[in-house]
């Protein structure tokens, strides 16, 4: 079957071809053979921007990072790095001399450097342990920088000689949190070593039983020194049980002396992504208000390092602060913010508070502010495009990488259109309508309904290396990206309102969702409908199994089936606890209220065939949520079919697997769609 609806596909975009010399619907090979930009830093002097770039090798099954550097004024660019295949993180030294980088071309990921004058690159650090993430001091004396060792170890070797030792054997934990996402973590803790270059002496800043930064509620980056590289701040939870807490704290600590101050006690929700300002008087970070909750809205926040005053300057702001960058002179602070299916870019004037809109289109990140203050960088990507780094001077935007000029020439990408539509309750929703390439409006399509995860997540227009809607349309579907209740960007009630409600509220604008478009919409083929997600959508999809049989077929990626075991093998519970009311111990109604298990009695009912997709590493939904999925499936006699990938998470990860992912998407659906009833 996957072997005839494989070449049903071909045949279909190759006719495309044909009528449009020079240009076919993306495929996945398409998709993994587009270069995908990392980090970015601008140099001190602001003349260069350095970049990690990895591409992959579909038939190797592998990728390759390397650094690159283009003129911030424009021009060509140029690969710096050559040995080895991961390469990464850039950043320069503060006097414009050197530009340093991560590599594991030793076996263990160091740090190294490399001239301004170009010449090979020398390894700087020779550590028994990985570096994570680093930073460079202002004065060029010290570097920050992470690793994950063992608290009770008396330094790195010994931390790295007990991990061997405990490699291979049985798992044991004595405390939550003992895996987080895709890693075992039992008894590891994340902390930050000072570096001192000039001596190569190492010490730890953050000792203890924490981890520093904290595993999870990131800001985008979570240490960061003084401008005299006396301080440190940094973000670490130091509650007894951190499963359960969202308490993430600012600390800081004195590079001479190791002194620690916590500056967030009163706050017992998130606080992080901590930003001296370049005048070293202020000290900006992003906090929640409410304890508990994950997805609550993020304030910039400033902290007055003399006098210990405070304000919050975006509390009637109602959108979530994103990452942040100081602009020269002290007086300004640029930062994303997610509004509207965009990750827009604005301005906030620390004095006036008034915050001005920079940039509305497309999903623009990791802004970068000029020496000068005239120019800012950032990277942009849309669904038709993915990232490249731009400038933004005087309103004018202008692109300084084409890294995936030459791929997107040979293909044509669909057309992205918003929509608007009144919900059952009289709320406006809005969403994107993307259209198949090639698009005849004299034809009909069936429509691939996409469920974002989360819950509090948002659909953009954003290029997304896994649930890419141009891959989706690519066959020649339309798309449906439907923020429902719960989606970020809409304000923070939007937000909340699917706490409590998962399938409730949510479940019902993306049903009226879909007759708003089969009404509007003439283009759509109201027999050949499939809805399709992930985690939260995932979810969505299997609830969707047991409440209706509109759907000719339906996709299930890392899905919960049964909320109660969930809770007993995710990591992180503060987020059941909060979305559901409690625990399932003390709290089972909601549990139960919002588990597809419940009503699997109907999967015989609507009988909708059903494909389910899990990575066996997955620890935020753990595997056998999937499984439970197309046990109950199968007990129903329902079509189904399960993929499970012993080698991926939360996500598919690598070439290979992510080819057979979308074959095994794209044979379900046009199977159950060229059907008749």
């Amino acid at each position: 079957m996957m072997l005839r609806s494989a070449v049903v596909l071909l045949i279909h975009l190759s006719c495309f071809s044909m009528l449009y010399a020079g240009e076919s619907a993306v495929t996945v090979d398409d998709l993994w053979a587009m270069h995908r930009i990392g980090s970015t830093a601008l140099s001190p002097d602001g003349e260069w921007i350095a970049y990690d770039l990895k591409s992959y090798d579909m038939e190797a099954n592998s990728g390759s990072t390397q650094v690159w550097r283009v003129p911030a004024g424009g021009g060509e660019a140029e690969q710096l790095t050559w040995t080895g295949t991961n390469n990464s993180a850039p950043q320069w030294r503060p006097d414009n001399s050197a530009l340093t980088f991560l590599s594991r071309r030793s076996g263990t990921s160091q740090l190294y450097s490399l001239s301004s004058s170009g010449s090979e690159a020398r390894q700087m650090t020779d550590l028994p342990v990985d570096i994570g993430q680093y930073l460079w001091s202002p004065d060029n004396r010290h570097i920050a920088f992470t690793a994950d060792v063992y608290p009770e170890a008396g330094n790195l070797r010994q931390s790295a000689e007990l991990q061997r030792e405990r490699q291979g054997r049985a798992r044991i934990a004595d405390a939550l949190m003992y895996r987080i996402w895709d890693s075992w973590r039992l008894g590891l803790r994340k902390h930050i070593f000072l570096l001192d270059t000039h001596t190569g002496s190492v010490r730890d800043l953050t000792p203890g039983p924490y981890d520093a930064p904290a595993l999870d509620l990131n800001g985008e980056r979570d240490f960061h020194f003084s401008p005299d590289g006396a301080e440190l701040a940094f973000v670490s939870n130091h509650d007894p049980f951190v499963a359960i807490s969202t308490n993430n704290d600012i600390f800081l600590v004195s590079i001479a002396d190791g002194e620690l101050k916590c500056i967030t006690p009163e706050n017992r929700a998130v606080d992080n992504q901590p930003l001296y300002s370049p005048d070293g008087r202020i000290l900006a970070y992003r906090a929640m208000a409410r304890p508990g909750f994950e997805a609550d809205q993020y304030d910039i926040i400033l902290y007055d390092r003399s006098t210990g005053e405070r304000r919050n300057l975006t509390d009637d702001f109602d959108i979530d602060a994103g990452e942040m960058v100081w602009m020269a002179g002290s007086r300004s602070i640029i930062f994303t913010g997610q509004f509207q299916a965009r990750n827009r870019l604005y301005r906030l004037d620390t004095r006036s508070e008034i915050i001005s809109e920079l940039l509305s289109e497309g999903s623009n990140s990791a802004p970068m502010a000029a020496p000068g203050g005239a120019k800012i960088y950032f990277k942009r990507n849309t669904i038709k495009q993915p990232d490249e780094i731009y400038c933004l001077e005087a309103g004018d935007v202008t692109p300084l990488t084409r890294v995936n000029r030459e791929t997107l020439a040979r293909i044509r990408m669909p057309d992205v259109e918003d929509f608007w539509y009144t919900s059952f309750d009289g709320q406006r929703v809005h969403g994107l309508l993307v259209r198949p390439p090639f698009f005849d409006a004299d034809r009909t399509y069936p429509l691939v309904l996409l469920i974002h995860g989360g819950p509090q997540g948002m659909w953009q227009d954003r290029f997304h290396y896994r649930w890419n809607a141009a891959m989706f349309a690519a066959p020649g579907y339309l798309v449906a990206m439907i923020n429902c209740r719960g989606s970020k960007g809409y304000g923070q009630s939007w937000c909340d309102a699917v706490s409590r409600d998962w399938g409730g509220g949510p479940y019902r604008d993306l049903m009226t969702g879909l007759d708003s478009l089969l009404a509007s919409q003439p283009a759509v083929d109201a027999q050949r409908l499939v809805a399709a997600g992930a985690s939260y959508g995932g979810f969505m999809v299997n609830w969707i199994a047991t409440r209706t049989g509109r759907f000719r077929a339906l996709v299930s990626h890392a899905g919960v089936f049964d909320q109660r075991s969930m809770y007993g093998a995710t990591e992180e519970l503060w987020f059941p606890e909060w979305e559901f009311g409690g625990t399932p111990y003390s709290s089972p109604e909601l549990y139960e209220k919002w588990s597809p298990s419940t009503r699997a009695h109907n999967l015989s009912k609507y009988r909708t065939p059903t494909l389910v997709l899990h990575g066996e590493g997955d620890f935020r939904v753990p595997v056998g949520q999937g499984m439970q999925m197309f046990t109950a499936l199968q007990r129903h006699g329902v079509p189904s079919r399960l993929v499970l990938f012993p080698d991926e998470t939360h996500f598919i990860s690598t070439p290979q697997n992510a080819r057979l992912w979308w074959n095994e998407i794209y044979d379900w659906i046009e199977k159950w769609i060229q059907r008749d009833n």
